[in-house]
């Protein structure tokens, strides 16, 4: 069956033509020139010669041969090709020895420790307040070199607000098992909760765990140095640094660090227009006011159309916010088995 063929019975199976097309090595661009030959097919034309470096087939099964020996078959290409020259044997490149690994199937881990593996952070979804929060640890510039204040942040990942937080002079556990405490007091939350983090030691200690437990709290944990997956509370302190205000220098005080933080969560919360929730405050959000808003705008918008119609091309602004929030988005496994089949 040819390729064309190949992709049209995937496309009438509901496939979409440009992971089609990935899945075949090319673009859709080549795909419609292909189309415009009659009877055209696959027209990628390779070397019509072998490369003059290429392996013979005795050389490529000596290669095979050592790298299955008993003395090599728990090393690596980069530790059998200097033990062969050291020997005084010249077989091949350790890329040559992974590239021929490689298409036999046999480049695996060789040695007796498991590699390490990271799995994607579980997926979670918010469709209101209360429901899922996101949390770090930020440094704050001390007046002494080398030295920090510590701000606690905790966010509404569906609203956006900062629902607590406290700025210290030490980094621990406790502190930060005591603000959660306040939250889900004040906040009323119940054990439904995910509370996500990362890997920094106050998120892994038995005092924060303990205390997580005994609210009923669920954990959700970032992968180890990937800071994509916190990115809530990443773009929160993104948005406190580069505030105007943030002072260019170092705080003059424990206390001038607290009364800094406390505007900016007020400002944060009441006043900034958040563009990832339709451009309200947090806590109009946070507190069933957004919709309201939102439609206001949007009579606004329908108005003036009517009023000079010309000023518009096209349909108004759509002045929506999001119902639902996805905290690290499983991949649609269907790209997924593209990128594999790409990557293969």
């Amino acid at each position: 069956m040819t390729i064309l063929a190949l992709i049209d019975e995937a496309r009438a199976a509901g496939a979409r033509q440009k992971p089609c097309c990935a899945v075949v090595g090319i673009n859709a661009r080549t795909l419609q020139r292909w189309r415009a030959l009659d009877g055209g097919d696959d027209m990628r034309m390779g070397p019509k010669t072998e490369p003059a470096n290429k392996l013979s087939a005795a050389e490529r099964a000596e290669v095979l041969v050592i790298a299955a020996s008993p003395e090599y078959c728990d090393k690596s290409p980069k530790q059998i090709v200097p033990n062969l020259a050291d020997g005084g044997r010249f077989v091949a490149s350790e890329a040559t020895f992974y590239r021929v690994l490689r298409e036999e199937g046999l480049l695996a881990h060789r040695g007796r420790q498991k590699p390490r593996t990271s799995n994607p952070p579980r997926e979670h979804r918010a469709t209101g307040p209360g429901q899922l929060m996101s949390w770090d640890i930020t440094y704050l510039r001390a007046p002494v070199l080398g030295m920090f204040f510590y701000l606690y942040l905790y966010l509404d990942v569906w609203s956006r607000k900062i629902v607590g937080w406290r700025v210290e002079d030490r980094e621990c556990g406790e502190l930060a098992s005591q603000l959660l405490r306040d939250i889900c007091e004040r906040e009323d939350l119940d054990e439904n909760v995910v509370v996500h983090q990362d890997n920094g030691a106050p998120m892994k200690g038995a005092t924060f765990k303990a205390t997580m437990e005994k609210l009923g709290v669920t954990a959700s944990f970032s992968r180890p140095h990937v800071s994509d997956d916190n990115p809530f509370s990443e773009s929160a302190y993104r948005t406190l640094k580069y505030h105007p205000a943030y002072p260019h220098g170092p705080f003059d005080s424990l206390e001038a660090a607290r009364a800094w933080v406390s505007a900016f969560v007020a400002w944060y919360n009441h006043e900034h227009l958040h563009s990832g929730i339709g451009f309200v405050s947090p806590a109009d959000r946070h507190e069933g006011r957004s919709d309201r808003i939102l439609a206001r705008r949007r009579v606004v918008y329908k108005t003036a159309r009517r009023r000079n119609p010309a000023r518009w091309s096209r349909d108004i602004r759509a002045w929506n916010a999001p119902s639902e929030v996805v905290l690290n988005p499983a991949k649609d496994p269907v790209l997924k088995a593209v990128d594999n089949a790409v990557a293969a």
